[in-house]
């Protein structure tokens, strides 16, 4: 992954952003990967190290390598496990032999990488016959928030531009099952990982702070590229802080998911 092509940035209220989108979504990802004893584990694109230290401490007979672009992520990723290393590198060029792991997965991930085919055809490279693949992505055109916000919906609409102009895809999603079947995998199972979040919930708050915190890390690239104006911008994060106290609102989306193994 290429800096350039990461919409967030690594300023210190995006790691804050990242942590709380782990609260929020890392229970219900554990349980999606499958990890067996003894197997040799990647991520890759492991950013702050939260979701392969939590494979770590789970599974202490695997070892578990996190593979990150962003130094800054690394130095805030824990260290604290024999099991689990961390590497800085491209996604693109995995530093691994062929035919070395037994695991791969990613999240959220592909959408940020100049090239996710590269990626992908790296992904199977590495893996051992029958070997497992398991990636979390975004579609993230079906976020539906009621009552409306159409401030929010047209600089959503501007965020997805704007991802595709510096060379990502926030529509990736969709296109993981075509994606993997290209480059060779077998045994594919593509799946939903819902977020529907409301007043009563619980989690209705914490949603859309993070919500807001992807509007706000990236208010300088859609100024920059001449995709918003500053007003539509404050109109926009303003009505997203209203919706957030209404408690008669709701919110609605869900991840693509797809697990897949290198034929033996």
């Amino acid at each position: 992954m290429k800096e350039k092509t990461y919409i967030h940035g690594v300023a210190p209220e995006e790691q804050d952003r990242l942590r709380l989108l782990n609260r929020l979504t890392n229970g219900p990802y554990l349980d999606f990967v499958k990890i067996k004893p003894g197997d040799q584990v990647l991520e890759i694109g492991s950013g702050l190290g939260i979701i392969a230290h939590a494979i770590a401490e789970t599974y202490p007979s695997a070892q578990v390598t996190g593979l990150e672009y962003a130094a800054e992520q690394i130095a805030g990723s824990p260290q604290d496990l024999e099991n689990l290393t961390f590497r800085q590198g491209d996604a693109h060029h995995i530093p691994f032999a062929d035919a070395s792991l037994d695991v791969v997965y990613g999240r959220y991930i592909l959408e940020h990488v100049h090239d996710p085919s590269q990626v992908l055809r790296e992904v199977y490279r590495v893996l051992k016959p029958g070997g497992r693949v398991y990636f979390q992505e975004n579609t993230i055109s079906i976020m539906k928030l009621y009552p409306e916000c159409p401030q929010f919906d047209f600089i959503w609409k501007q965020f997805i531009a704007l991802q595709a102009r510096i060379g990502g895809d926030g529509e990736i999603g969709v296109k993981m099952y075509h994606m993997l079947k290209s480059v060779g995998f077998g045994g594919l199972q593509c799946s939903f990982a819902d977020e529907v979040h409301y007043p009563e919930k619980g989690t209705f708050v914490a949603w859309m702070d993070n919500i807001i915190g992807n509007v706000e890390s990236a208010v300088d690239k859609l100024l920059a590229f001449g995709l918003a104006t500053e007003e539509q911008i404050s109109g926009a994060l303003a009505e997203l802080t209203a919706f957030k106290q209404d408690d008669m609102a709701s919110v609605y989306f869900w991840w693509n998911r797809i697990a897949g193994v290198k034929p033996a």
